[in-house]
């Protein structure tokens, strides 16, 4: 993320390099490794700025603290360059420190949507009002304020953004880009139009036009093998090829992986015949079990790793494992098909449904060459980047949010039926199977275990202080105690840590930690839950996920594990769940108010005797509803308001039918701090 002396232009990574007039009047966004980075450039594409040249320049977030030694390099002349510039997140910290300020790590950190105090009187936020709804995601803060600088906005005691009008710098420590930020576009359209004077005269090109002209110049007369999920992503990309090529050059494959839904594969292959889509079918499921891939042996001293086979797909734990199996395991079978058909891999290109999104989270140079891996997505294994570096993938929705695909989609003629779908990962069920053969419980467990105590009896632990409480009512302003006070003393409550790992994203880093369940014999108040949800990860920075547990209040929390693998009798468990929950949705109308819905196997077994002895052996259900238009960031849907509570209710009633579930849950947790999916 360096900046040199003379005229600029932009590039993918953040670099700036000699080029352009900066008169020109457009803007650079300069990328410190945020999983937001590319949702900037979209949001300043929609305001109809041009891309050459610049008038203003815009910092992204990214994971690594200011103090890093492998922070993002940068010349701090593009702070008196005379030109706008605006830094989020990290980009504000690192603005702050270059004027004189520190930054520092709190014992309160901020992963949600939280509300600010906003000075109006600032050119960023004129218009709006004094108290706004904003995504916040950090662990860093400003502690010592730049020289001449101004705090204009405030979480609590959190510095939330910071100003220098007359040098036309700005700072926001939440993200202004995303939908979570009521009024960010707002912010964003003053910063650009009336602080950088940009000119809103770009018009957005025929993306569909461009994508084809870009498979055309790519492909020539060679043939494309194309994977098909039969999900909205891979559907427009086969539709956009079959547009742009002609019929024979299209290999069209549905890979049934034995992860599939419940008839998902028959389903399919009906759906895409009707589009005239002639579809191979592959049954694969053998081969995905029994997978493995090379993983580095990272060794200090040794410049290149070793590499070592892992484990087989159904005997391994590991999240990340995982999917690099299934990747490479979708690449294989590709591989064979082409060998059935008498064709050659070199003279072949593999198209994949690839998204915006998916490049982020694996954190793929395509996308940003200073993002972390929050998990790795099966069509950005290290088999798909050597195939990239070779030039022989075709991804022509790499620049594309779930939302823009849909658009393009029904642009191209394609049902609403699939273009409305719920997105379904290529991995499947694989990832929302929790596998486990022990229980995760580490040193930091306990205390934990007495924060959550302390704050699910606020009302009455506040009465007694002591070293805990104190530290809970730091990371609160007096505003959010009393809150808290009053949810506590209108019902019983009861929070603990569950002895599993789920994936999440916290401050653009990846966390694989403790889910927190909440529990309580009074009816649930949604709106108490969701606000639990939202603090408790500010104060237990190990928790990156809430659930509310449904049924009597839980007694003993389970403290070990059902041993659960990607067996046949486990998937066939998760998949009638699966099965069950979403004829539910549908059943009641309101799929389409519900972006997506994974429903999760967890390996716990609840209200057993510990007395008895009686071994875990069952496990219990997660239903993870999510609104969200670009998959970037969401919230779970509330029961009563986004669905009628009753709908919830019945989907709880129908999966306690399926044999051997202890529980069901329900996903609090907005993103951040957890991701879409827990694996």
């Amino acid at each position: 993320m360096a900046l040199r002396n003379g005229n600029t232009k932009s590039s993918p990574g953040g670099e700036m390099q000699n080029g352009a007039c900066p008169h020109e009047g457009a803007v650079v966004i300069l990328d410190a490794g945020a999983q937001y980075g590319k949702v900037i450039d979209r949001r300043v594409r929609e305001l109809f700025v041009r891309e050459q040249g610049f008038r203003a320049i815009i910092i992204s977030g990214g994971p690594s603290s200011v103090y890093a030694e492998d922070a993002p390099p940068f010349d701090p002349a593009i702070f008196t360059m005379g030109i706008p510039v605006l830094g989020i997140c990290y980009g504000m910290q690192m603005m702050n420190k270059v004027f004189g300020g520190t930054v520092h790590r709190k014992s309160v950190r901020e992963d949600g949507v939280f509300s600010i105090n906003l000075d109006t009187s600032c050119s960023l936020f004129r218009g709006l009002r004094e108290e706004e709804m904003v995504l916040l995601t950090h662990g860093d803060s400003v502690d010592k304020m730049a020289d001449d600088f101004k705090a204009v906005a405030h979480s609590g005691d959190i510095i939330a953004a910071i100003a220098n009008e007359q040098k036309q710098l700005y700072g926001t420590q939440f993200h202004p880009e995303v939908d979570l930020t009521e009024r960010g576009t707002d912010m964003l359209r003053s910063f650009l139009f009336d602080i950088a004077g940009c000119a809103s005269d770009f018009t957005v090109q025929n993306r569909q036009g461009d994508c084809i002209r870009q498979i055309q110049e790519h492909v020539g007369s060679a043939k494309v093998l194309v994977l098909l999920s039969g999900g909205v992503d891979s559907t427009v990309c086969t539709a956009l090829l079959r547009k742009a090529l002609e019929p024979d050059q299209v290999i069209a494959v549905h890979v049934d992986n034995g992860f599939m839904r419940k008839r998902e594969s028959q389903s399919v292959e009906e759906a895409l015949t009707k589009l005239g889509i002639k579809l191979r079918v592959v049954s694969a499921a053998h081969m995905f079990y029994n997978g493995t891939t090379t993983l580095p042996i990272i060794s200090e001293g040794e410049a290149t790793p070793r590499k070592r086979i892992s484990r087989t797909l159904n005997a391994t734990t590991c999240p990340e494992e995982k999917r690099k199996i299934i990747g490479d395991t979708f690449v294989k079978v590709a591989n064979e098909v082409m060998e059935e058909l008498d064709l050659k891999p070199e003279e072949v290109y593999l198209a994949q449904g690839t998204l915006r999104p998916d490049l982020i989270e694996s954190a793929s140079h395509v996308a940003s060459g200073n993002a972390q891996v929050i998990k790795t997505h099966h069509n950005d294994t290290e088999l798909v980047r050597a195939l990239r570096d070779q030039g022989r993938v075709i991804e022509p929705l790499k620049d594309f949010h779930k939302d823009e695909v849909r658009a393009l989609g029904r642009e191209l003629g394609l049902p609403e039926e699939i273009v409305s779908r719920h997105p379904f990962p290529g991995p499947g069920l694989a990832i929302r199977v929790i596998c486990s053969d022990q229980p995760y419980i580490c040193d930091d467990f306990a205390e934990t275990n007495n924060m959550l105590k302390i704050i699910a009896d606020f009302a009455a632990n506040v009465k007694k202080p002591q070293a805990l409480l104190l530290r809970v009512q730091s990371c609160l302003t007096e505003a959010e105690q009393e809150k808290l006070i009053h949810i506590t003393s209108l019902a019983s409550l009861s929070a603990f840590l569950l002895p599993i790992q789920s994936v999440g994203v916290q401050g653009d880093c990846r966390s694989y930690s403790y889910v927190c369940g909440l529990s309580s014999p009074d009816p649930p108040s949604w709106e108490s839950l969701l606000y639990l949800a939202r603090i408790i990860p500010r104060m237990c920075h190990a928790v990156n996920r809430v659930v509310y547990i449904f049924g009597p209040l839980v007694k003993d929390p389970p403290t070990d594990v059902t041993p659960t693998f990607l067996t046949t009798g486990v998937l066939s468990t998760l998949r009638q769940a699966d099965f069950v929950a979403h004829s539910v949705l549908r059943e009641s109308g309101y799929s389409a108010k519900v972006s997506q819905m994974p429903v999760i196997l967890t390996p716990l077994h609840f209200d057993r005797d510990p007395l008895q002895g009686q071994p875990s052996c069952q496990r219990s259900v997660v239903i993870r509803t999510f609104i969200t238009s670009d998959f970037m960031t969401g919230v779970p849907a509330t029961p009563g308001s986004h669905v009628p509570e009753e709908v919830v209710l019945k989907m709880v009633a129908e999966i306690r039918k399926v044999p051997g579930i202890s529980r069901v849950m329900y996903d609090l947790t907005s993103k951040p701090p957890g991701t879409t999916e827990w694996e």
